[in-house]
């Protein structure tokens, strides 16, 4: 056995430990400044209220693509989201340009241009299935998970693939030359039952391996040491011991958060409202415990046809959970798929987009301007 394979084995021997560290530090002891002062800097903002973001907000909006400056948040409210969502998803096969269509080399200059402005990266990763990758992240043949653990016919496959990653997040320069935090959300929704990491198609101890390995491949053999940790399950758990029954342990992990989008509407029942407060709750509950951050990874009303479901649900939503951050997902436009509309953020003229206002005026909703002021990576 190779001396990598045997710290990697050790490495993954602490895993469920709960590792007595600093709860002021990130996981990675060998974290960068910049990155352990924005671990600590959201511990404290987190008191005060929570940042909005927005996935792809500077690639494309409804009825715009890559216009420099735009932003559909801004033309609503002038000023940008406080935290900007991308997606690595492609990068795995080499390909120049995500799952969405956005260029790599585009969402790189995006991360260094919010990053310069003071604002928050976050990167999920819809990895190809390395078994049916003709269904991309969406197929769940069960045992895929395990072909890419060490000593899986995979396993060396995946590795490529984490190489890719890494050469992607050391390319995320600051001006000064250092290293741009990356809050890192890989297998999002892991309960789920549909992308090939989910629960219906590994063991526990699979997932876990997995989390671990792919921690360890980064930080130890990659040398990335930007990286915010983020665990995240989708909606359908009821408990601390559903929403922890993977979790990899604390040393491997950073932040905790929940991903839930609502489907019905608003006005007739508040399934969402109080389905989605009981789940903050207790995620935040668990954060608070064990000294890490917590967020709202993704959420939406696609369309967002109640003009009042800024102020009247998503808030109503959150309550007092210390959350980090709450992220809307992406402002496609027309989408051809399912020949409708397909957006989660308002534009300008939009219902609701008025309520919007209202919502970015509050004084514990976190924007661009706000957070710059904060200086999140500075002491």
């Amino acid at each position: 056995m190779t001396l990598r394979l045997c710290a990697f084995f050790l490495f993954i021997s602490l895993s469920g430990q709960s590792l007595a560290a600093d709860k002021d530090m990130p996981c990675n002891s060998s974290a960068t400044k910049e990155t352990v002062n924005l671990y600590r800097n959201l511990k404290k903002l987190s008191l005060k209220g929570f940042m909005f973001g927005h996935q792809d907000d500077l690639a494309y909006g409804v009825n715009w693509r890559y216009e420099p400056g735009n932003s559909d948040i801004k033309t609503v409210v002038g000023n940008y989201p406080a935290v900007y969502g991308w997606d690595l998803g492609g990068i795995e096969l080499g390909q120049e340009n995500n799952l969405d269509g956005i260029p790599f080399k585009k969402i790189k200059q995006f991360i260094k241009e919010s990053y310069e402005r003071g604002g928050v990266t976050t990167i999920s990763w819809h990895a190809r299935s390395p078994i049916g990758a003709e269904k991309g992240a969406w197929d769940t043949t069960r045992g895929t998970v395990a072909s890419i653990l060490p000593g899986g016919n995979n396993h060396e496959l995946y590795k490529t693939w984490l190489d890719k990653i890494a050469l992607f997040i050391t390319s995320l320069k600051g001006n000064k030359g250092e290293s741009i935090p990356v809050l890192f959300r890989p297998f999002h929704e892991l309960t789920g039952n549909w992308f090939w990491w989910c629960r219906n198609t590994c063991s526990e101890f699979e997932f876990r391996t997995l989390w671990r390995f792919t921690v360890y491949y980064l930080q130890q053999e990659k040398k990335l040491n930007n990286l915010l940790w983020v665990y995240n399950t989708s909606d359908n758990i009821n408990t601390a011991e559903d929403f922890l029954q993977r979790y990899p342990g604390d040393d491997m992990v950073d932040m905790l958060s929940l991903d839930a989008y609502q489907y019905d509407d608003p006005q007739k029942n508040d399934r969402f409202v109080t389905g989605t407060a009981k789940l903050l709750t207790l995620i935040d509950s668990i954060a608070q415990t064990k000294g890490k951050l917590s967020a709202f990874a993704e959420t939406g009303y696609e369309a967002i046809p109640y003009s009042e479901w800024w102020t009247r649900v998503l808030l109503k939503a959150i309550g007092n959970s210390k959350i980090s951050y709450v992220l809307v997902w992406r402002n496609h436009g027309y989408a051809a798929w399912n020949q409708k509309m397909h957006y989660y953020a308002p534009y300008k003229g939009q219902v609701s987009a008025d309520d919007f206002k209202k919502f970015f005026d509050l004084p514990n909703t976190f924007f661009g301007r706000d957070v710059a002021g904060e200086k999140l990576y500075g002491p």
